[in-house]
Parts: structure tokens; sequence; C-alpha cells
């Protein structure tokens, strides 16, 4: 069993089994032909379950032959110009060469005994980051597995700096179409159900600033504390991004930490015609970014960064065995001090391979690419009869409604729009998402792969309305 671990006499052998892998997986993505297979859990389930995990097959080429059948085969391929569902990106070779370096070397990125340099990388990273959105000198923060705990830890922050006497007073204030995650971190703070107070939306789904104004006011009234206000850069649904000057001048008149849920729009940092629309975001006390999503890195590569470094003590714990006390005295940079992980995979080799290969206008380019497209999108869908349009894109999220030429029910409407996005599912030449819109069924398209063309955005159009009034013929039909 010794010859299977990775060490100097195993070289040869990690060398063939991993090109091995590279190459099942590059001949799949050249031969691909759409997102996904169609396969249902009840068809693929029996095939998973059917394997013997107590009895190893003993060679790699077998293992790799039995995973075409369980994974690889019916994967949903998200670098196919039709995969327009979630926030989901291609990824670019750097950055997949990144994470091939740092799985194999494994250093755990909790103390510097463990990592050494690639402590110093990720903190290099993380000040390239917070220069980007210009949160000053004072400025840190620590790479996290994705935007829910980002979002978490930065309302940690909030929390410990509202030095609050008691929780059940503690408000957080963010938009009707804020993350989820800002609920579910005021449940794991301990804050009460009651703690987010949702600000309603304009009509470009931005967060009204006039309404957060009188729910600060208020909150103030009833002798309530504003602990945090979360502006969105980048919603999940629309991409739209809150007004973050008129939001940061709200947080400095009452006091209140102003976070910045940028986990969509971090590519922004780097695009070269959009930064101007994350104007504000300086001014933020806390900031979620995602390069797993703009920056088209593999999952799982994201971070939260403070404007005052010395926040992140709100974090710190210290155990004798991994980061005593004296380390800090000794000035050794233990990462683990920062994080809410202790154990944590060197994510950010990922961003520097892609910054020194690529460099940050590449990135931009590519992010300028999805949002161009998404525009030219918008204009196909307002001058399509056959679709309504919710909001004009400003990064690369469009979210539309087929509405058939006769139907008027709003139900059957809804039903139409399920049954198309499943059907399309279920076909596997293309992958959309959906969501509501003012309880109503609606679709979406997340644009983040620059081979996406507007020829590609026609064509899913076109299946949608297909399976759309495919379903409403046969309705009729069965209904006479």
């Amino acid at each position: 069993m010794r010859a299977h671990l990775l060490n100097g006499a195993t070289a040869d052998r990690y060398r063939r089994s991993v090109t091995e892998g590279v190459e099942r997986v590059a001949n799949r993505l050249a031969t691909t032909d759409k997102p996904f297979s169609g396969i249902t859990p009840d068809a693929l389930g029996p095939v998973v379950s059917a394997v013997d995990l107590d009895r190893p097959l003993g060679d790699t080429s077998a293992a790799l032959d039995e995973l075409e059948s369980v994974y690889l085969r019916d994967a949903v391929y998200f670098h196919h110009p039709r995969y327009l569902a979630h926030l989901n990106c291609p990824v670019v070779i750097p950055a997949v060469l990144g994470e091939a370096v740092l799985s194999a070397v494994n250093s755990s990125l909790d103390t510097w005994d463990q990592s050494a340099g690639g402590t110093l990388i990720e903190r290099r990273l993380i000040d390239w980051t917070a220069r980007r959105i210009g949160l000053g000198a004072g400025a840190d923060g620590v790479f996290t597995s994705g935007g829910t705990q980002s979002n978490l830890q930065a309302l940690l922050f909030a929390r410990e700096e509202a030095k609050a006497d008691e929780l059940t007073k503690l408000r957080v204030f963010a938009s009707e179409c804020s993350h989820f995650s800002v609920q579910k971190s005021a449940t794991l703070l301990g804050l009460g159900p009651n703690a987010v107070v949702s600000i309603p939306c304009d009509r470009d789904k931005r967060m009204q600033t006039v309404a957060l104004a009188a729910e600060l006011e208020r909150c103030r009234a009833e002798g309530l504390t504003p602990m945090a206000v979360v502006a969105t850069a980048g919603t999940t649904d629309f991409g739209s991004i809150d007004p973050l000057p008129e939001i940061a001048a709200l947080c400095e008149q009452y006091d209140t930490w102003m976070h910045v849920d940028a986990a969509y729009g971090c590519g922004l940092l780097t695009s070269l015609t959009r930064r101007p629309l994350l104007t504000g975001i300086e001014h933020a006390d806390s900031v979620t970014v995602d390069y797993h999503k703009s920056f088209f890195q593999p999952v799982s590569s994201s971070a939260v960064l403070v404007r005052d470094g010395a926040t992140l003590r709100h974090a710190t714990y210290h155990a004798d065995y991994l980061n005593p006390r004296r380390t800090v005295e000794e000035r050794i940079p233990n990462q683990v001090d920062k994080s809410l992980q202790t154990t944590r995979r060197f994510d950010a080799l990922k961003l520097w391979m892609t910054l020194r290969v690529m460099g940050a206008d590449g990135i931009g380019e590519l992010f300028d690419e999805v949002c161009d497209l998404a525009a030219e999108g918008w204009q196909l869908l307002a001058a399509d009869p056959r679709y309504d349009v919710v909001v004009e894109p400003q990064l690369s999220t469009l979210v539309f409604r087929y509405i058939p030429e006769h139907i008027t029910s709003p139900t059957e409407i809804d039903r139409a729009n399920l049954h198309a996005r499943k059907a399309l599912f279920a076909s596997g030449e293309a992958v959309v998402a959906g969501t509501t819109v003012g309880g109503r069924q609606y679709l979406k398209f997340t644009l983040l792969n620059p081979e996406t063309t507007v020829r590609d955005i026609a064509a899913v159009l076109d299946l949608i309305s297909g399976h759309a009034e495919q379903y409403l013929g046969e309705n009729l039909v069965h209904a006479s």
C-alpha cells in the first residue's frame, strides 16, 4: 500500500497517474457537445450504489474507467457555452495548474510551520485585493471557502464591534434581493429571527436608500442598535449593484458597520471599462469577494477583507499545540489567527498563478466580455415579443419570462416556464436557472462564459419557447 503514498520514491507513479487522469478529462472536454447528459437521479443512483467500496479495483486505469460511468459522463460541464444557469464559471488553465500543485504539496494554511511561502503568498494576495478595493493601509483579510463563510465572518466582526449588551437588540439591514447567507449568518450568530430588516429595491433591483434611511431612524428611535448594513455588489438573481456611496454615507451617519457582499461583482475590480460601478466600495468596513465566480477560478476561492485589520482579532483563539501566544510576540504569521477555519487549503495559489500568467487585465477582459454579452442578450430579449425581461443588466445576468401569445392565465404561464426549464435540463441541450419575481416564475441566464455567443442565447430562447409551447399545446388538447 505504500506504493500509493506520494513521495520521492513514487514520483514516477504520480506523474503517470495524474497524466492519465488529465488525458481523460481533456478528452471529455474536447468531445462534450452539450452541457449535460440529461440523466436523472433515478437512473444514475443505482450505478453509484452498485459500486462496492470495500472491494478496491487496485488499478488507476480501472478506477478511471469506472469514474467515466459514475461521474465524468454525466457531469454538468460549466465550460460549455450553453451552460447558462448559476454563478459557475469556466476556469482558466493557470488556476487549474495551481490546483494540481496545491493538492499534491497539500500545504495547510493555518500556521507558518505548515505552509511557509503559502502564508506569504496568501497575505500578498489579500493586500493586492485590498488595494484594488481601496480599503487603505490598515486593511487585512483571509481566504475562505466561499461567499457564505465570508459573509458570516464579516457579520461576526460587525456583531463584536457593536458591543451590544443584548444580542436581540441588534439589527442587520439588507435589500430584499440580498443573498440568503445574510439571514443564515444572523441565525448562526444568535441574533434572533427578526434581526435582518429587509429593505425594498427599486425597479432596477437596487436597495432603496430612502427606505434604508427610514429603517435606520426607526431602529434608533425604538432603542435598537443598527449593527450592520449589507450592500450587495452583484445580486445573485439580477447582478444589480446597490448605491454604495449613498449607503456608505448612511452608515457613517448612524455609526453602522458597512459590509459589501461583492461575491459576484468582484470581477469589476479588474475590469478595464466597468470599475466605476464599484465606486463607494472603498468606504466599506468589510468586503466579500468570490474569485471562483468572476475571476474564473476553480471552487473554492473566496476571501473576506476588512478595513481595519485589528478587527480580525474577533476570530483569534490560541492553542498551545498550534498557535501559542508566544508566536504573536515572535511575529510568526499564523493565518489561523484570522480564520474561522483551522485546516485550510492553499486556494490562494490558484489566483497567484492566474495573475502571474494572465495578469489582472486578462481577468478583466474576460469579465468585460460576459458583461458585454449580457447587454446584447438584453437587447435581444427586449425586442422579442415572446419574452418579458425584468431589468437591464449591470453585470452578466438576465432574468426573463416566456409569455405565450394567447394564454393570459399567470398560473399557466408559470407552469409553462417551469416546464420549459425542466424539459431543457432533461434534454441536456442547455442549462438555465429559475427564480421568482413578484411571486411569479421566471427564468435566468447567468452569463460567465466568454465562449457563449449571442447565437447561443438566441438558440436557447428558441428551445425554451418550443418546450413551453409544446406544454401549453398538450394542456389545451387534454382540456378540450
